[in-house]
């Protein structure tokens, strides 16, 4: 990679993680993607005793088509039971198709159960915690939340699923979904420093273009 690409891509990455600490929550809440890394991470919560049950949720995303033979939610819980979760601490939502799905959905399932969660560990990829957590406090503003993901880094995050050049775009993607949503009612808003958007805008130009939203590209225009 070359050594510009990896210092803007760097920038981007370490903006997406928010570092929160982790504290004893009502669950967590783990969403879907095509990182099994992702469950790996909440079984390891699980079994620190920082929440009683995890919820796992997400049906077939953009990312995951194809990759596994059941829902996001579906495979990760599988992986949870096999590291030896016990089945009733877990429970399983297998439709939502984003992240704004894994909130609402997840949201209804809890009511369905009669469980009245206050505060959650969300559990996701290490360069999407940021869109995660302004995602929940916008669809779900009155709960506590902090967000974590697997500790891995730049360097060492891509695998046979993933390359560095499609992580890069979906970091780049991501980002710009922070940016635009909350005009849509998304998410909340959250502080971009100028050197972060820079970085963005240099992406784009090198080509890093594949996961950007074409409304957003023609609102920003």
């Amino acid at each position: 990679m070359p050594k510009r690409i990896y210092e803007l891509a760097t920038i981007i990455w370490d903006y997406h993680q928010l570092n929160h600490e982790i504290v004893k929550s009502d669950c967590i809440f783990v969403l879907g993607s095509n990182d099994e890394r992702v469950a790996e991470r909440a079984v390891e919560l699980y079994k620190q005793g920082v929440a009683p049950y995890i919820i796992f949720s997400g049906g077939v995303g953009e990312l995951t088509k194809g990759l596994f033979n059941t829902s996001e939610a579906e495979h990760f819980a599988k992986i949870a039971l096999d590291m030896g979760v016990p089945k009733e601490a877990i429970l399983i939502e297998p439709e939502s198709t984003n992240t704004g799905e894994n909130v609402v959905f997840t949201r209804r399932l809890l009511q369905q159960k009669g469980l009245t969660p206050r505060s959650f560990i969300l559990v996701q990829k290490p360069f999407m915690e940021r869109r995660t957590l302004a995602t929940f406090e916008q669809q779900w503003p009155d709960m506590q939340a902090i967000v974590t993901s697997p500790a891995i880094r730049f360097d060492d995050y891509a695998n046979d699923t993933i390359s560095f050049g499609d992580l890069i775009n979906v970091m780049v993607g991501d980002l710009q979904r922070i940016r635009f949503y909350p005009e849509f009612g998304f998410s909340t808003p959250q502080p971009i420093p100028n050197e972060v958007w820079d970085a963005f805008e240099r992406l784009v130009s090198y080509g890093f273009d594949q996961h950007l939203s074409a409304e957003l590209t023609a609102k920003a225009s």
